[in-house]
């Protein structure tokens, strides 16, 4: 099979298309055929190795994992004998930070699946797992957000705020949403109540109140929560040093302010799945990249201008399932 592998840490340019061997599923696994992925700054933050410190957990000196990706979209081909929620045939889509997903097939844990929403297509279906998991968690898990309840989500047209948004309002919420102007037009037609555009009010002057304040762009310092919200999430950081000094500050803080990683389970999935069903949420792509083009891919959220989410198809594969 086709996949794409690293074998030292960089950008895109390291990943190479090669032929290596299909897997074999373990008794927890399913084995599947990608029919399509998405970008996320997950993957090229592990292509580089970058921060640091993350070298800890994916290989000190080289990346320990041959083939990376995370977010995925395809059809089960195969099944291990303790997996009792898919069968042969059925059309999934997750989420493997364990990597292993840029490739024509992959074997991962059930638990990091489930099955696609009838009438969505995979490569929308790809472009949910890691963004839209990510902003499920931070406004309902960590964020207790309650219907009613006024949030404020900076960062709101790339790929975790632009599910947040919609999100948000599926559950209630009045959203005030913080992007550039570019993008406001964008962030309304997903259902924001208020738009700010950063670049014409100063967010960090921004006097507002709300009961939930979402970072999604990770430049709101720990006196931007306490002063705009009643409890706060921090989905990601700019820099190293900011990361420091918001943690410290909330150390040595009563103010509920929480951090965390998104982690990849079937029942958020499917509640993900059914608000896609639904037509509560879509994922706005804006791009599709062919798997023959997919460092590009990874090149261009590199460069964090991203409106919503870029996929990359294997769909032009020959489509016979082994």
């Amino acid at each position: 099979m086709k996949a794409y592998t690293k074998t030292k840490y960089g950008g895109p340019e390291v990943l190479r298309l090669e032929e290596v061997e299909l897997p074999v599923p373990k008794d927890n696994q399913v084995k599947i055929k990608i029919l399509a992925n998405s970008a996320n700054p997950a993957d090229w933050h592990i292509i580089r190795g970058k921060p640091f410190f993350a070298r800890f957990v994916f290989g000190l000196f080289k990346p320990k994992d041959k083939i990376p990706g995370a977010d995925f979209a395809g059809i089960v081909t195969e099944t291990g004998k303790d997996v009792t929620e898919f069968k042969i045939g059925d059309k999934v889509f997750g989420e493997s930070l364990a990597g292993g997903v840029f490739a024509e097939y992959s074997c991962v844990n059930e638990a990091v699946c489930a099955k696609m929403p009838e009438g969505a297509s995979f490569q929308e279906m790809a472009c949910v797992p890691i963004a839209g998991l990510t902003a499920l968690q931070a406004l309902i898990t960590h964020g207790e957000l309650k219907k009613g309840e006024t949030v404020l989500i900076n960062g709101s047209s790339g790929g975790v705020g632009h599910f947040a948004v919609q999100i948000a309002k599926a559950y209630g919420a009045h959203v005030t949403a913080v992007c550039s102007g570019k993008n406001v037009d964008f962030v309304r037609s997903l259902g924001a109540d208020k738009v700010i555009a950063y670049d014409q009010e100063n967010i960090h002057r921004h006097t507002g109140k709300y009961d939930l304040v979402v970072d999604t762009n990770g430049n709101l310092s720990f006196s931007d929560y306490k002063r705009m919200g009643r409890r706060g999430v921090v989905v990601g950081f700019t820099t190293i040093g900011h990361m420091m000094s918001v943690s410290l500050k909330k150390a040595f803080s009563k103010f509920p302010l929480s951090q965390f990683t998104a982690e990849a389970n079937t029942k958020d999935l499917e509640i993900l799945a059914a608000l896609v069903r639904d037509k509560k949420i879509a994922p706005r792509i804006e791009k599709v990249f062919p798997y023959q083009e997919l460092p590009e891919a990874i090149g261009y959220i590199e460069a964090m201008r991203t409106r919503g989410k870029v996929a990359m198809s294997w769909e032009n594969t020959d489509g016979h399932l082994n």
